[in-house]
């Protein structure tokens, strides 16, 4: 599931991502939110939403991973045009561009890494304008990665992917500061595959 949490006043909230997409609306992928931040001259949507993992191999989940990238990038323009600044956050399953797998190489076959995913990522990033807070703040290093699998000694190796985002439009984009992944210090005390992405906005 996915969720919105402020300490500030959330005017209205949605979950659903616009037409043609309905199917998606019940299946806990997609929350939106209108939050009143005073010091802001617009309102501030911010989208929480999560991209299942797809299967190479199964045509139908792809169909629907892509599907559903499809009516995100329809809604985040809505959203956009309205003149709201918008900040869309959460695990998409994918990895952008090679810096953002460790082991690229081996999973260009793989859902994540297909080329028909990262086309998106191109499309809102070089096409349409929007920033990748995390890549924009870090510029072009590897990672930092958001999740490492469980298996073998990928997390203690740093063998990641860079996942999760925070992604703003261009106005918003300018208030962001430091961004940081906030990895567990060893293994042990890991309590997700994930770890949190935290980006620290000056209003």
């Amino acid at each position: 599931g996915v969720a919105v949490v402020s300490s500030h006043n959330i005017e209205t909230s949605r979950i659903d991502i616009g037409k043609p997409a309905q199917r998606f609306n019940n299946t806990g992928r997609w929350v939106e939110a209108v939050i009143d931040i005073p010091f802001l001259d617009r309102p501030l949507v911010v989208i929480s939403a999560y991209v299942h993992t797809g299967d190479a191999g199964d045509d139908n989940r792809m169909e629907e991973k892509l599907s559903f990238f499809a009516a995100m990038t329809k809604r985040m323009e809505t959203l956009r045009s309205s003149g709201a600044h918008v900040l869309l956050t959460g695990d998409f399953n994918v990895g952008h561009t090679e810096l953002d797998i460790k082991n690229w190489k081996g999973n260009r076959n793989n859902a994540g890494f297909l080329e028909s995913e990262r086309a998106w990522f191109d499309r809102w990033f070089d096409d349409l304008g929007w920033v990748d807070l995390a890549r924009n703040l870090a510029g072009p290093v590897e990672g930092p990665y958001t999740w490492w699998s469980f298996r073998g000694q990928a997390f203690d190796r740093d063998v990641g992917w860079r996942i999760d985002y925070q992604i703003a439009s261009p106005e918003f984009a300018a208030f962001a500061a430091t961004s940081e992944v906030d990895r567990a210090p060893s293994y042990a005390e890991r309590w997700s595959d994930h770890a949190p992405l935290v980006v620290t906005f000056k209003i």
